[in-house]
């Protein structure tokens, strides 16, 4: 399996929504008290995944 620059930023991309998805869920359904810091840094999560999708191909 050959890993270049695209497939990383790719698989990255990836990974960083997965993360994202699970600090949202886990905001809303262990720690409903502290879900709008929860939700913001997953929001945050998904806009450096959106820019990781943004440059591959560019780099």
């Amino acid at each position: 399996m050959s890993l270049n620059k695209n497939k990383i930023f790719g698989y990255t991309a990836l990974v960083i929504l997965i993360l994202g998805t699970a600090l949202i869920a886990l905001g809303l359904i262990k720690y409903p008290e502290y879900a709008i810091g929860f939700c913001i840094a997953g929001v945050g999560f998904y806009a450096i995944a959106w820019a990781f999708n943004a440059l591959k191909g560019r780099i």
